[in-house]
């Protein structure tokens, strides 16, 4: 039997950028649950000038090639420069990583990203972390269901293929989910608990997001996204222009109910982002917004039953109040008699504060996620 045979390329040009654009749509032609990307804005995500991500980061777009002149697997190698200053660390990433089911294609990609990284002077290499789709980790457990928009979906043998290369372990994070469809409903407890809150604290009030003033409020979730989340593992302060460009992306299915602000004394220090999850719309569109899919995806903001808690922040001085516990009752409320299903995704395995507030209020732990790392 002859030897399976590849080149590792690198994808440069407008020809083989779309190449690597395509891969996943052969790759999970038939699949149920792969959610496709939005064409559209995924043949401009790799393009430095066009997105926050890249303009500042030394990255690599890899190419797996048979033979036959056949797309057997890609990859993103990149450094992100702004978390190696703020952790003072020389660790390089991939994501993007999508590949047949064969280890000789999964070894090569990775020797070619770890080569790369060496090179410029990395000590580890860790991921997948999707610098374009902002998606963390191959999903690990509950592959029979839709992944919520900025979530990955993998076939499951992509575990094996880290591994059987040396990668090990170094995070997982977890999705809850309350199911309103299956008879979920927050606690009593958690009801009386509200109640006796604002009676002893009125200084501390919440608010819904102001879509009439976007750019502030964007500002604001930006403030306190830097400070409430410093301290959690992975995380680095970002520019305003990446909050921008995420608020950007989501703008077409904003909800005001789902993204509340709490307050104390009219000084915003806490926050809930949430959005009507438009993965179900992408899938029925194919990923294709022209000619009619950007009508279907607009429907969504207001038809959509399956939300994502995409992010839930409290500054530190107000740990241990229960104000996660009061942004998530005042999302829940303000979409009552639309939400069927709200997903909180992605939860830090050692996240205990959102984790706690979380299973007090009875959200079941339903996908969970891996991240690997391996000395260089």
């Amino acid at each position: 039997m002859l030897p399976f045979r590849m080149n590792i390329v690198m994808a440069t040009d407008r020809k083989t950028i779309a190449k690597f654009v395509r891969f996943p749509r052969t790759l999970y032609k038939g699949s149920p649950y792969w959610v496709p990307p939005l064409w559209k804005d995924e043949y401009h995500a790799y393009d430095r000038q066009r997105n926050v991500m890249l303009r500042n980061n030394d990255y690599q777009l890899l190419l797996a090639i048979d033979s036959d002149n056949t797309i057997v697997g890609r990859s993103i190698v990149y450094i992100d420069a702004s978390y190696n200053s703020h952790c003072n660390i020389g660790i390089g990433f991939f994501g993007a990583f999508e590949c047949i089911e064969d280890q000789h294609v999964a070894d090569a990609l990775m020797d070619a990203s770890s080569h790369w990284l060496k090179e410029k002077g990395m000590s580890a290499i860790r991921g997948p972390i999707h610098p374009i789709a902002e998606s963390w980790g191959f999903l690990l457990n509950g592959y029979e269901s839709l992944p919520v928009f900025m979530a990955p979906y993998n076939f499951p043998y992509y575990h094996e293929m880290m591994e059987s290369y040396g990668m090990r372990k170094i995070m997982d994070l977890y999705a809850y989910e309350a199911d309103m469809d299956d008879g979920y409903s927050i606690p009593e407890r958690i009801e009386r608990f509200t109640c006796f809150f604002e009676e002893k604290h009125p200084e501390i009030t919440t608010r819904r997001f102001d879509l009439d003033n976007l750019e502030t409020e964007a500002r604001y979730i930006w403030a306190l996204s830097n400070e409430s989340l410093k301290n959690n593992w992975g995380y680095v302060p970002v520019d305003i222009s990446v909050m921008e460009d995420m608020i950007r992306r989501l703008k077409p299915v904003l909800d005001p109910n789902a993204i509340w602000f709490v307050e104390d004394k009219g000084i915003p220090v806490g926050f809930a982002l949430g959005f009507p999850d438009p993965n179900p719309i992408i899938k029925l569109i194919n990923g294709k917004l022209l000619p009619f899919g950007f009508i279907q995806l607009l429907k969504a903001k207001k038809t959509s039953r399956r939300y994502r808690l995409f992010a839930l922040g409290v500054l530190p001085a107000y740990h241990g109040m229960g104000l996660d516990v009061l942004l998530y009752k005042r999302l829940s409320e303000a979409l009552k008699g639309r939400l069927g299903v709200l997903e909180a995704n992605y939860i830090l395995e050692d996240n205990w504060n959102i984790r706690n507030a979380l299973e007090k209020l009875q959200l079941i732990r339903t996908k969970e996620y891996r991240i690997y790392q391996k000395e260089l």
